[in-house]
């Protein structure tokens, strides 16, 4: 009986799915959903404030007395009628129907980002800016209380810093994502630390600082801050390049996650659970016959 008992036991364990491993904690998806539900409703309140002022600065002041401008969206009216532009570093584009001139036809209207990329879809800066500021708030408060937690627990030292043996990997990695070459494993790739690490150590606090060198409410608070950046147009410029390469970020992520395999990777993010690579099976050498 007990060797009967054994055997069944060893079938059980035999037979038991190990390829599928609990990988991110209720923390990690409650953190990552928050940030992608704050991210999505800040950039597009964001673009209907920047259509109050369609046009970037480097520097302490601006005006057409000043030759400072490295983007502006705008319209102007041409031999075709109305065009829509798009003009970055003195490079002008004609972007009709998408940025400076858009709308349904026959009811275009000149405006830098159209009304379904904008809340509100209408012209409202006092909403937006409502909308914008509640959920930066938000966004920071998280962010923070995460930071504190993933230092006290080791989730940053464990899953994010990247190790030397991980630099080592960086080539590779770099060759297997070219090629689409996946790994499933418990582990972030170096690619995977390097971008997490890019994201929530370098963009987003850049987001909050520029945001609040442009707040005038916190000049008083924080006069030094604007200085530092190189004035509120300076903070302005650098707080919509930052914008720019997180939505780059979200187009990449997304591809890959299709890439890799959507359902693995959503469940992964939705309850925690991971399916990684089976582990290899090593065949042992066998005796030749004489």
């Amino acid at each position: 009986m007990d060797t009967v008992a054994n055997n069944h036991s060893a079938v059980e364990a035999e037979g038991k799915d190990t390829t599928l491993i609990y990988r991110q904690s209720r923390w990690t998806r409650l953190t990552h959903w928050i940030w992608a539900f704050s991210l999505f409703f800040m950039l597009l309140s964001g673009l209907q404030i920047f259509n109050a002022r369609p046009q970037l600065y480097v520097g302490k002041q601006s005006g057409f007395e000043f030759n400072n401008t490295i983007l502006q969206i705008g319209a102007e009216n041409t031999a075709n009628g109305q065009r829509g532009f798009t003009e970055i570093f003195g490079h002008r584009f004609d972007t009709t129907g998408v940025l400076g001139w858009s709308g349904p036809p026959g009811q275009e209207t000149p405006r830098a980002f159209p009304s379904w990329a904008t809340i509100p879809s209408y012209y409202d800066l006092g909403t937006a800016r409502v909308v914008h500021f509640f959920f930066a708030w938000i966004l920071t408060t998280t962010l923070l209380i995460w930071l504190i937690a993933s230092l006290v627990n080791g989730h940053i030292r464990r899953d994010l810093a990247p190790r030397v043996s991980d630099l080592r990997k960086l080539p590779r990695d770099i060759v297997d994502h070219a090629k689409l070459k996946f790994h499933h494993t418990r582990e972030y790739n170096t690619l995977q630390k390097m971008a997490y690490g890019g994201v929530l150590f370098v963009l987003l606090p850049l987001m909050i600082v520029t945001g609040l060198a442009m707040s005038p409410s916190m000049n008083s608070v924080l006069p030094w801050l604007n200085e530092i950046l190189g004035g509120r147009q300076t903070a302005r410029t650098i707080h919509f390049t930052a914008m720019v390469l997180l939505v780059l970020f979200f187009v990449v992520h997304i591809l890959m996650i299709l890439a890799a395999g959507p359902i693995n990777e959503l469940r992964s993010i939705i309850t925690g659970w991971y399916r990684t690579d089976p582990p290899a099976k090593h065949v042992e050498p066998t005796e030749r016959s004489a």
